[in-house]
C-alpha cells in the first residue's frame, strides 16, 4: 500500500513517487560512499563525546552546588 503523494512529488513511470530534487542530484554507488562513511566516523571517534565521555568543567548539564541545610 503506497501513501499519499507529498506536494511536489510526481508519479514515475513505474509506478513509485520521486521528488523532483532527488531525481537532479547525482547519485553514487552504495560500496563507495560506505566505505568513506566509516572512514570518517571511524577518523571522527576520538572527538566524540559519546564514545569519550565530557569533562566534569565542561559538562552543561552537571549539576550545579545543592544546598545545605543546617
Amino acid at each position: 500500500m503506497r501513501g499519499p503523494l507529498l506536494r511536489g512529488d510526481t508519479m514515475a513511470p513505474g509506478g513509485t513517487a520521486s521528488a523532483p530534487r532527488e531525481t537532479a542530484s547525482p547519485s553514487s554507488q552504495v560500496s563507495k560512499t560506505g566505505r568513506e562513511l566509516k572512514e570518517y566516523i571511524e577518523s571522527m571517534a576520538g572527538e566524540d563525546p559519546l564514545l569519550k565521555g565530557v569533562p566534569e568543567d565542561k559538562n552543561p548539564f552537571k549539576e550545579k552546588g545543592g544546598c545545605t541545610i543546617s
